[in-house]
């Protein structure tokens, strides 16, 4: 018998190579994926390769969960791969403990595929999800604003998560009723009276009022008539039960409440408990004990403990009467037992002081569930002053029983005098006070967890880095024990929510994993949940694309714009600003930009596959955009420019200073820009004869003749400034539809090049495929002149020599 291990997934699910880059974003949603060994556990595979062609069984030892059956059925992959006819076995256990081993090694059962295809579901959703709305977020983002926060030298990524956003969602909402509070004063009567039994405070059972004049004249009515009479004497028995058994998620709160631990790190204490072998199997749903397992034995192991172990003695006493077979939360996940203790330990060498704080927490959480209730005598006094009702509550503790091992917990009690029916008195205190509303705390660590589990948001076992992720991505803080959402937080729910989707909310998630566990039982195929949930999140996601103007102006709130332009390269560190959409691609935007020679042109930010431009006159000598939107040109908002003039390159009867549009309306700009050279240029309709951009300085580039052997005579745009040689395109190749009502000259958004240009058909792999970025704007820089893919040159393009 053979024994190797795997550490963690062997396999990952990517995008094939092409839509890797953020640059070569097609559609996320149908993209072609992969699943495979990535090149860390190439040592892995191999040694599960060599071992399985010498057996004729493989049992597979994985955690008991969806995602160690996913595992499972990866490595069987791998082995079958090189020995079809492998016996394959399942090994099922909870705990890492003798008679778990041996029970799990005498009842091999075959593997859930059902449950591995539950998680390629998940896995499969999330990456296209993810990948989708994050390059979205941060190509569209990242460079358009002045982030005023540190990222500790850390990339900025602005990642969308299916369980990540929502998990904001709940954070912001509650700043959101916190910042939408209006305190409002109260006013309540309050009454005492005292005795040498004690002292009962006896609460006004309207609670409080917010009208002053009412409660004045309730009060008064007391004052004048304060004999208390007694209505009612009610006692009776009452019962404060131990807690379910415990998981996942019970675990984290618990951790969190009484710790002060963070999810992450109660998740990280706990696996290497039960690595150790002192707790069962830390992720698991069930919080209800089956009627096999064997509940006094993990008692009789605590016997021994220094500081529990009396209790746990008490509780193998019969006549003590202490012990109650638990009852349940209700969840059973089918794959595990909840959390219990599996071995003694009055405390490792090695441990953390977290080591021992949750181990204790594991060992006393058990033990009161095997624990009868706490048992109080609770006495109620209801007593009438003048008409209105006060109430009492005095309670004694009988019986502490759970309470006495479970010292997380109290009960408290509080002795009032002893009151009978029709008794009168005269209170010792009367009085008017008054108050004021407060707003609901920022969420703790504690409250987030139960959010995310009533809506579903989420599994156990990934909660904590869905909470994680929130910090590590800058989009909340943590004040103290609560989370605080950050302004690139607020703004991102604020943007989606105005756009009218509820993305940010827990619904979307919830459904999915609904599904996913549908999966997991065979109520519904993989590939019928998969087509559903990723239609619906793409039609999301499409229409996001359309109104990401929403975006922008929720983070314009809290952040200064760049000027820079979104959803491309900037390689050339020129300062970019916007100034109007785009007319000819209608994706991108036309920016103003200055070139290395102090001269400004106007071009699309998607270029080089829209090729739109507007030359300005050369006598500008400085030119600024400004949040002054022109009121006659539409479509809109197109911004004005503020221009300024060399006085000797402009008429005398022309403002050096002027606030101008270049949209079609402005009657300066257009006799200006026909008076340059440029313009005129521009107005050109001659094939051949206009100059283009150079997509590196922005300078023209001119018309040569080729005179080399190969293609002797041919014409070819090349860039003339100094130190620029950009090659651009054969002449040939370049459409040259043209337009210059205005002084602008335009071109279509085909480029030119080797092979024909790019997405236009050129190559034999490109087809009609055309290539955008993730924001939906044409991709900038640079990619193959062959196919016109921008994740590789062309001299690495799979299509070269297949020309003709």
């Amino acid at each position: 018998m053979m024994f190797t291990s795997v550490t963690g997934h062997l396999m990952e699910m990517e995008f094939e190579g092409r839509y890797r880059k953020w640059h070569s974003c097609v559609d996320l949603f149908e993209a072609p994926i992969r699943k495979h060994v990535p090149e860390d556990k190439l040592d892995i595979r191999k040694t599960l390769e060599e071992e399985a062609r010498k057996c004729q069984w493989l049992v597979l030892w994985l955690d008991c969960d969806r995602e160690g059956e996913n595992i499972a059925y990866e490595v069987v992959e791998v082995c079958l791969n090189v020995n079809s006819r492998l016996n394959i076995w399942r090994a099922r256990f909870s705990s890492l403990i003798d008679r778990e081993i041996h029970q799990a090694a005498q009842q091999l059962a075959r593997p859930n595929q059902l449950f591995s295809e539950a998680v390629d579901v998940r896995q499969e959703i999330d990456l296209r999800i993810g990948a989708s709305f994050t390059r979205f977020q941060t190509m569209l983002l990242k460079d358009a604003f002045d982030f005023n926060f540190s990222t500790d030298g850390r990339n900025l990524i602005l990642s969308y998560g299916p369980c990540q956003f929502p998990t904001l969602g709940f954070v912001v909402e509650r700043y959101w009723e916190i910042q939408a509070h209006e305190p409002e004063e109260f006013w309540k009567i309050q009454c005492s009276h005292t005795t040498d039994e004690g002292t009962a405070n006896f609460n006004w059972m309207r609670g409080h009022l917010f009208d002053y004049t009412c409660a004045v004249l309730l009060y008064e009515m007391c004052v004048e008539e304060p004999t208390a009479t007694v209505t009612k004497v009610k006692k009776q028995e009452k019962l404060k039960y131990p807690p379910h058994p415990l998981n996942t998620i019970k675990l984290e709160k618990r951790a969190s409440r009484y710790f002060r631990m963070s999810s992450e790190q109660t998740m990280k204490i706990a696996e290497d408990l039960y690595q150790s072998g002192f707790i069962s199997y830390p992720r698991t749903e069930t919080d209800s004990f089956s009627t096999r397992t064997d509940l006094h034995i993990l008692v009789q192991e605590q016997q021994e403990h220094p500081v529990w172990g009396p209790y746990a003695q008490r509780l193998l006493d019969p006549s003590s009467g202490l012990w109650r077979n638990p009852s349940g939360g209700g969840h059973d996940d089918k794959a595990h037992p909840p959390i219990h203790p599996t071995k003694f330990s009055a405390g490792e060498s090695r441990w953390s002081e977290d080591h021992k704080k949750l181990y204790e927490l594991v060992v006393r959480h058990y033990l009161a569930c095997v624990s009868q209730p706490a048992v109080g005598a609770e006495t109620t006094v209801e007593i009438d002053i003048a008409g209105e009702m006060f109430s009492a509550l005095g309670r004694t503790i009988v019986a502490k029983n759970y309470l006495e091992v479970y010292r997380f917990e109290s009960w408290g009690g509080s002795l009032i005098p002893n009151y009978t029916f029709g008794q009168q008195f005269t209170p010792t205190s009367l009085t008017l006070g008054s108050g004021v509303t407060r707003p609901p705390p920022l969420l703790s660590e504690s409250d987030l967890l139960d959010c995310m589990d009533k809506a579903g948001n989420g599994t156990d076992a990934t909660m904590h880095d869905h909470i994680k992720k929130l910090t590590d991505r800058f989009y909340a803080i943590k004040e103290g024990s609560h989370f605080k959402p950050t302004n690139l937080g607020e703004a991102l729910v604020m943007g989606y929510n105005d756009m009218g989707y509820e993305l940010w909310k827990p619904y979307l998630r919830s459904m999915m994993e609904e599904d996913m566990k549908a999966v997991s039982i065979g109520n519904k195929r993989k590939d019928d949940v998969l087509a559903t949930c990723l239609q619906q999140m793409k039609a999301c996601f499409l229409d996001a694309r359309v109104n990401k103007t929403k975006l922008f102006q929720a983070l314009e709130i809290f952040f200064d714009r760049t000027n820079r332009t979104t959803g491309g390269d900037d390689q050339h560190n020129h300062a970019q600003q916007l100034v109007l959409k785009c007319d000819v691609c209608h994706d991108s935007d036309l920016v103003l930009r200055k070139k290395p020679d102090g001269k400004f042109m106007i071009g699309c930010s998607g270029y080089p596959q829209c090729r739109n431009v507007i030359w300005l006159p050369g006598s500008i000598s400085e030119a600024v955009v400004t949040t002054t939107v022109c009121n006659m040109c539409t479509p809109g908002p197109v911004f004005k420019i503020q221009f300024t003039f060399r006085r000797l390159e402009i008429p005398p009867n022309f403002n050096v200073h002027h606030l101008g549009c270049v949209g079609g309306c402005d009657d300066i700009m257009r006799q200006l820009i026909e008076m340059s050279g440029s313009g005129q240029r521009n107005t050109s309709s001659a094939p051949g004869d206009s100059p283009i951009p150079c997509p590196t300085c922005g300078s023209l580039c001119v018309l040569k003749t080729a005179n080399t052997e190969s293609n002797r005579g041919r014409k070819f745009y090349s860039c003339q400034t100094q130190g620029c040689k950009f090659f651009v395109c054969w002449e040939d190749s370049v459409p040259t539809t043209r337009g210059g009502g205005s002084g602008s000259a335009t071109t279509t958004s085909r480029r030119g090049g080797r092979g024909g240009g790019r997405g236009s058909g050129g190559g034999q792999g490109g087809g009609d495929v055309r290539f955008v970025s993730a924001t939906g704007d044409p991709v900038s820089g640079r990619s193959c002149f062959i196919c016109g893919d921008p994740s590789h040159f062309a001299n690495a393009c799979p299509n070269r020599g297949m020309r003709n």
